[in-house]
């Protein structure tokens, strides 16, 4: 029996799946195959194109980031910086200048790394780890790739008067004005509630829906607070995801992207004036999701690549495999 989508009950509909989107080829060889969905909208967020199922529910989890951002804005937070909402609409990697920027926004709403309530974690980039552990460090808050959202939040609620130690309940105020939000710029319900890796909550919506809501954020006009998160996450690229990561390095290369990954093979990107691509890669990996969504970009939306970014792009899109430390194939995208 189906329930309120604010409890964290189970949806009315299910995803059903996707089609052949990606193989990886070793030596010659195609080893593994990925099933996906692909949802492209034009600019208004109507659909133009799709690979299997674009309207079931998936938890798009942190593609939801700069959806969760701007319904903070509109909650009346008022970040001291483009890049402390830069840092809300993260998956960071724990570098040094992700860990300043989590405090930065911790600091100027008078909080600190003990109000967080993501779990402890280590950084995710390799030598900040090590780093760490060489000067006997260990798992903090705010190494978690997700402490910028909670700091967000937590900021949020401080300029609320909303509770802070309930920030994390789905009917807590906040996440009812996130929920409101994601149903508008998706324009449709939100089919489930659940709890992310990080622990706040999850909202399912379609791919449809968040190729829509992606595409409203890059056209909204400048100064709405749509925009703002848009802009805000496009001017600094490095915050978004860390040295070498694809949603870091596909900003920096294409003028105007909006991209951001999430966990599970969910990806999302929007280029104003062209469209937005939602995909969910089927078996979760990762690893396909950025290739397959740049190549709808240009396959199915018609995006042409600026030349000079075409080598930055091509490395992102067909991702290189490794044998014996050298190059010996790739993932290939089949759209």
């Amino acid at each position: 029996m189906d329930s309120d989508h604010r409890g964290g009950h189970p949806a009315a509909t299910a995803y059903h799946g996707g089609d052949f989107v990606a193989e990886v080829v070793r030596s010659g060889f195609a080893e593994s195959f990925h099933r996906g969905s692909v949802a492209v909208t034009d600019p208004e967020g109507r659909l133009l194109a799709s690979i299997g199922d674009v309207t079931g529910p998936v938890f798009p989890r942190s593609s939801a980031k700069p959806l969760q951002s701007l319904a903070m804005l509109r909650a009346g937070w008022k970040p001291d910086s483009d890049a402390d909402l830069a840092i809300a609409s993260a998956s960071h990697k724990g570098e040094p200048m992700h860990v300043a920027q989590v405090d930065s926004v911790l600091s100027h709403a008078g909080l600190g790394e003990d109000q967080l309530q993501c779990p402890p974690d280590l950084p995710g980039d390799p030598a900040s780890r090590r780093a760490v552990i060489a000067v006997g460090g260990g798992a903090r808050r705010v190494y978690m790739n997700c402490s910028g959202k909670h700091a967000g939040m937590l900021a949020t609620c401080a300029a609320g008067g909303w509770d802070l130690s309930t920030y994390r309940e789905p009917l807590h105020p906040l996440q009812e004005q996130i929920t409101d939000t994601v149903e508008e710029l998706c324009g449709e319900p939100v089919a489930a509630t659940g709890v992310d890796g990080c622990g706040a909550p999850v909202l399912a919506v379609g791919l449809h829906g968040l190729a829509r809501a992606y595409a409203r954020l890059v056209e909204a006009d400048e100064g709405t607070p749509e925009r703002t998160v848009a802009d805000a996450m496009r001017a600094n690229p490095q915050l978004i995801a860390g040295t070498e990561t694809a949603d870091s390095r596909s900003m920096e290369s294409l003028p105007g992207l909006l991209a951001k990954g999430g966990a599970e093979g969910v990806h999302a990107l929007a280029v104003p004036g062209v469209g937005a691509v939602a995909v969910k890669i089927d078996d979760g990996a990762g690893r396909a999701s950025m290739p397959v969504a740049l190549r709808a970009l240009q396959t199915m939306a018609g995006y042409a690549f600026p030349a000079e970014s075409k080598r930055a792009v091509e490395d992102l899109m067909w991702p290189e495999v490794y044998g014996g430390g050298q190059p010996v194939g790739r993932l290939r995208t089949l759209l």
